[in-house]
């Protein structure tokens, strides 16, 4: 069965779901890595990208965001000048009341209604300023990280914008 788009899960008013000991059959996020590249570089520059407001991110969103500018990044700059960390992770468990969906459904089936679904993926929730991706590296290749962001966020549904802070040295050898 194929994936609802994005807009069904985005905003969502329902609390989090969050305890997978209580849930069966919670997949396991898509994505795999969230800190790539040069651990040890002592970047000048770190580019953010923030949320502007409040969604959820699902996790194979995630993962196209991450690998699009992970691709951008070791093709222009090197891989050994950039490290790419992914800050959001994946908790909430995405639910649905899965129907049929082709012609003369309507006569096989009523669905129940407000149905509490059963697990299909699983998503970060975001909130206004939170940082979902950064990008550390050396300030002569500030635009390409930047472009890299800007990759990265066409692939997330949910308004984002992009921050540059220069790191002084006392910060830059601290990588977490």
């Amino acid at each position: 069965m194929p994936l609802k788009p994005a807009r069904c899960y985005t905003h969502q008013q329902k609390p989090p779901y969050t305890r997978k000991e209580y849930i069966h059959g919670v997949p396991p996020p898509k994505i795999t890595k969230f800190v790539m590249g040069n651990t040890k570089l002592n970047a000048e520059v770190v580019v953010v990208l923030k949320a502007a407001e409040r969604g959820v991110i699902r996790h194979n969103a995630l993962e196209a965001a991450r690998v699009a500018a992970y691709k951008y990044l070791s093709s222009e700059v090197g891989e050994q000048n950039f490290l790419l960390i992914v800050r959001k992770y994946p908790h909430q468990v995405l639910r649905e009341h899965k129907m049929m969906a082709f012609a003369g459904a309507d006569r096989l089936q009523e669905g129940m209604r407000l149905a509490f679904g059963k697990p299909v993926g699983l998503g970060a929730i975001v909130n206004p300023l939170d940082e979902i991706i950064e990008i550390r590296g050396l300030a002569q290749h500030l635009e390409l990280l930047k472009e890299a962001l800007r990759r990265a966020a066409s692939k997330i549904p949910i308004k984002s914008f992009i921050e540059v802070k220069k790191l002084s040295q006392q910060q830059a050898p601290q990588a977490s």
